[in-house]
């Protein structure tokens, strides 16, 4: 047998392998959308949602318009820092917030060393994780979301979904209709990390603090059975 007759016989073994793995391969898959995600601490979303920001060691606040959202982050920041200074990014939907009701002086833009307070707008938020999700781009600085001492994020409550699958399918949604920004961050708690002796340490690489509020239409007990269920 020469070299040419042997190597086409090698050449044929190997693909048949090759399809016959391969197709054992896609039979003992199961399908990756088809996997179930962890149970909710509630039924409600908004309650799932609190309780799981409560676990992940942020505070939460709800509200029920932008009115009363701008007097939030007013009385936050005046109760941690006796002024009404915050860093916000140019978002369309902070730049619309009724900021001369509640005396907050916002600066758009990216935060500078020594401003201890940057407020966001979340794209989602995600009760299975107690995650918010956050465009990065020109309009919303990725340094906002950890940088600052205090990282406050505003949640329309409309904008929330139960897992992250469905979070992904938001996601892409908006992007076939406002295109790709330049980033997504998923955050959830505040910046945490672990020393050689296990000690939690919160604050070491970005906000030591992370407050969420939740705005738009939410039940009336939301809050209260949020704390309930997380313990707080």
């Amino acid at each position: 047998m020469n070299n040419s007759a042997r190597s086409e016989i090698f050449a044929r073994l190997r693909h048949a392998c090759q399809s016959a793995e391969a197709e054992n391969i896609q039979r003992a898959l199961p399908p990756t959308d088809s996997a179930p995600g962890a149970p909710l601490p509630s039924d409600d979303l908004a309650t799932a949602f609190l309780t799981n920001v409560l676990k992940n060691q942020g505070t939460v606040e709800c509200v029920a318009n932008r009115s009363a959202a701008v007097k939030a982050l007013a009385d936050y920041v005046y109760r941690h820092f006796r002024s009404h200074r915050l860093v916000a990014g140019n978002d369309a939907n902070l730049a619309a917030m009724p900021w001369r009701e509640a005396g907050v002086l916002p600066r758009f833009g990216a935060i500078e060393p020594g401003e201890p307070v940057a407020l966001s707008y979340a794209l989602l938020g995600i009760a299975e994780t107690g995650a918010t999700a956050l465009q990065t781009g020109k309009a919303n600085p990725a340094v906002n979301n950890f940088l600052s001492e205090h990282h406050l994020v505003l949640v329309d409550s409309s904008r929330l979904v139960a897992t992250m699958e469905q979070a992904w399918a938001r996601i892409r949604q908006e992007m076939n209709k406002s295109g790709r920004p330049r980033g997504y961050n998923f955050i959830a708690g505040p910046s945490s990390t672990g020393d050689i002796e296990g000690q939690l340490v919160y604050g070491a690489h970005g906000p030591r603090n992370w407050h969420v509020i939740l705005m738009g239409d939410i039940a009336a007990t939301a809050l209260e059975d949020a704390r309930a269920l997380a313990g707080k």
